[in-house]
């Protein structure tokens, strides 16, 4: 019987999970182009790795290209001659983007969420100038189920960062390859990799209330160790006769 070392078994893991992502919702046809949000985080690394190798494959046939943007009126700093060997060592092309915003347009809003968008926006930008259809980003499991808890507790919606979103407005498809993996699976990667980490991390990055989310999905699994699983499966198992109507 074959014996794998941890590295092995954490790296089949990761490739069973993602493979299942990209398979039971569709993520992936023939033909596609698909840009790789690249933020020089752990997640994106990974999905530059996971997309690169995957896109050797025979079938289906697709391209992948990855793309930096480089926010100019924020003050983080990545190493990107780093990304950019990194691409080149799965066969992706790189590219680097540079846009800043003015924070004094809407006050309203946080830096997080004004970064978030226009960062959102360049990525629309290089994918239609590359010939894109697709644009992936990094979320795991995690991210998404975490997005679920924050959206029910803030908005009182029940929705989160779906798998697959497509955009009509702007005639792309979002995906997120990685929405079956975990992020302890990719920390370990990580480490197993050697990332570099961002040289410099954004001054606002712990100001969200994504990192309270992360210590109330870790409580769950504390109480439930399937917790993730049955959030997860809440998603597709709504059962509107148990709840509420909406009134007007």
């Amino acid at each position: 019987m074959t014996q794998f070392t941890e590295e092995e078994k954490t790296i089949r893991r990761i490739e069973r999970r993602f493979s299942k992502g990209v398979v039971q919702y569709g993520l992936i046809e023939e033909g596609d182009k698909i840009l790789i949000g690249l933020s020089g985080g752990k997640d994106s690394l990974a999905l530059v790795e996971l997309l690169g190798r995957r896109a050797r494959i025979y079938k289906p046939r697709f391209s992948v290209v990855a793309v930096h943007v480089v926010m100019k009126n924020i003050p983080y700093q990545s190493d990107t001659e780093y990304l950019k060997a990194h691409c080149e060592a799965y066969g992706v092309p790189f590219v680097q983007y540079e846009t800043a915003f003015d924070p004094a347009t809407d006050t309203r809003k946080s830096p997080c969420f004004l970064c978030s968008w226009n960062r959102r926006k360049a990525l629309f930008t290089v994918a239609k100038e590359h010939g894109c259809n697709k644009i992936a980003l990094g979320h795991h499991m995690d991210d998404i189920l975490e997005t679920l808890l924050m959206n029910i507790t803030y908005q009182g919606a029940f929705s989160t960062m779906p798998p697959r979103l497509v955009m009509k407005k702007f005639d792309m498809t979002i995906i997120r390859p990685m929405c079956l993996v975990h992020e302890a699976d990719l920390v370990e990667l990580a480490a197993l990799r050697h990332y570099q980490k961002q040289v410099k991390n954004c001054p606002y990055e712990s100001q969200s209330s994504r990192s309270d989310m992360k210590g109330i999905l870790r409580q769950l699994e504390a109480m439930n160790p399937e917790a993730r699983y049955s959030l997860w499966g809440s998603m597709t198992n709504v059962q509107e006769e148990l709840l509420p109507d909406k009134i007007d």
